[in-house]
Protein backbone atom coordinates (compact mmCIF):
# COMPACT_ATOMS: atom_id res chain seq x y z
CA UNK A 1 0.00 0.00 0.00
CA UNK A 2 1.55 3.36 -1.15
CA UNK A 3 1.88 6.80 1.02
CA UNK A 4 -1.55 7.99 -0.15
CA UNK A 5 -3.62 5.06 -0.50
CA UNK A 6 -6.29 3.84 2.47
CA UNK A 7 -7.19 0.68 3.22
CA UNK A 8 -10.02 -0.92 1.46
CA UNK A 9 -13.26 -1.74 3.80
CA UNK A 10 -15.21 -4.65 2.80
CA UNK A 11 -18.88 -2.61 1.83
CA UNK A 12 -22.43 -4.98 1.47
CA UNK A 13 -25.23 -3.27 0.30
CA UNK A 14 -28.77 -4.80 0.48
CA UNK A 15 -31.26 -3.65 -1.24
CA UNK A 16 -34.42 -5.06 -0.82
CA UNK A 17 -36.58 -3.83 -3.93
CA UNK A 18 -35.36 -1.96 -7.23
CA UNK A 19 -38.38 -0.42 -8.04
CA UNK A 20 -38.11 2.16 -11.53
CA UNK A 21 -41.41 3.59 -11.87
CA UNK A 22 -41.91 5.82 -15.21
CA UNK A 23 -39.44 3.41 -18.08
CA UNK A 24 -42.13 1.22 -18.60
CA UNK A 25 -42.54 -2.37 -19.21
CA UNK A 26 -39.66 -3.11 -21.75
CA UNK A 27 -37.21 -2.52 -18.46
CA UNK A 28 -36.78 -5.28 -16.43
CA UNK A 29 -35.52 -4.47 -12.92
CA UNK A 30 -34.17 -7.52 -12.05
CA UNK A 31 -31.76 -6.97 -15.13
CA UNK A 32 -30.68 -3.33 -13.64
CA UNK A 33 -30.63 -4.76 -10.16
CA UNK A 34 -26.96 -6.48 -10.38
CA UNK A 35 -25.27 -3.68 -11.79
CA UNK A 36 -26.89 -1.39 -9.72
CA UNK A 37 -25.77 -3.67 -6.68
CA UNK A 38 -22.08 -3.58 -8.03
CA UNK A 39 -21.67 -0.28 -9.00
CA UNK A 40 -23.01 1.20 -6.03
CA UNK A 41 -20.56 -1.08 -4.25
CA UNK A 42 -17.81 -0.12 -5.92
CA UNK A 43 -18.32 3.61 -5.48
CA UNK A 44 -19.06 3.28 -1.91
CA UNK A 45 -16.04 1.55 -1.48
CA UNK A 46 -13.73 3.63 -3.43
CA UNK A 47 -15.65 7.18 -2.00
CA UNK A 48 -17.09 6.06 1.43
CA UNK A 49 -20.04 7.61 2.95
CA UNK A 50 -19.76 10.32 5.88
CA UNK A 51 -21.26 9.59 9.20
CA UNK A 52 -23.67 12.35 8.42
CA UNK A 53 -24.70 10.75 5.44
CA UNK A 54 -25.60 7.61 7.21
CA UNK A 55 -27.49 9.25 9.75
CA UNK A 56 -29.87 11.45 7.68
CA UNK A 57 -32.70 10.91 6.33
CA UNK A 58 -33.03 13.14 3.51
CA UNK A 59 -31.50 12.83 0.25
CA UNK A 60 -30.11 15.76 -1.88
CA UNK A 61 -31.18 15.54 -5.39
CA UNK A 62 -29.77 13.02 -7.60
CA UNK A 63 -28.26 13.93 -10.91
CA UNK A 64 -30.47 13.52 -13.49
CA UNK A 65 -30.10 9.89 -15.15
CA UNK A 66 -29.29 9.20 -18.65
CA UNK A 67 -31.98 8.17 -21.72
CA UNK A 68 -30.80 4.33 -22.08
CA UNK A 69 -32.89 1.45 -22.37
CA UNK A 70 -29.81 -0.76 -21.62
CA UNK A 71 -30.14 -1.96 -18.02
CA UNK A 72 -26.44 -2.14 -16.99
CA UNK A 73 -25.49 1.40 -17.89
CA UNK A 74 -28.95 2.18 -16.39
CA UNK A 75 -28.14 0.22 -13.00
CA UNK A 76 -24.83 2.22 -12.81
CA UNK A 77 -26.10 5.92 -13.44
CA UNK A 78 -28.38 4.71 -11.01
CA UNK A 79 -26.27 4.08 -8.74
CA UNK A 80 -23.59 6.79 -9.20
CA UNK A 81 -26.69 8.73 -8.54
CA UNK A 82 -28.05 7.27 -5.30
CA UNK A 83 -24.71 7.82 -3.95
CA UNK A 84 -24.31 11.36 -5.24
CA UNK A 85 -27.64 11.92 -3.36
CA UNK A 86 -26.72 9.98 -0.40
CA UNK A 87 -23.44 12.57 -0.28
CA UNK A 88 -24.75 15.58 -0.82
CA UNK A 89 -23.39 15.87 -4.01
CA UNK A 90 -26.29 15.72 -6.25
CA UNK A 91 -27.06 19.49 -5.39
CA UNK A 92 -30.15 20.75 -3.24
CA UNK A 93 -31.76 18.79 -0.46
CA UNK A 94 -35.18 17.49 -0.94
Amino acid sequence: MGLNEQPRVDVRVDIGALVLDGFGPHLDAGRVMAPFRAELTRVVQERGLSSEACASDTLSRPPPLPRTNNPVRLGESLARAVHAGLTGDGGERL
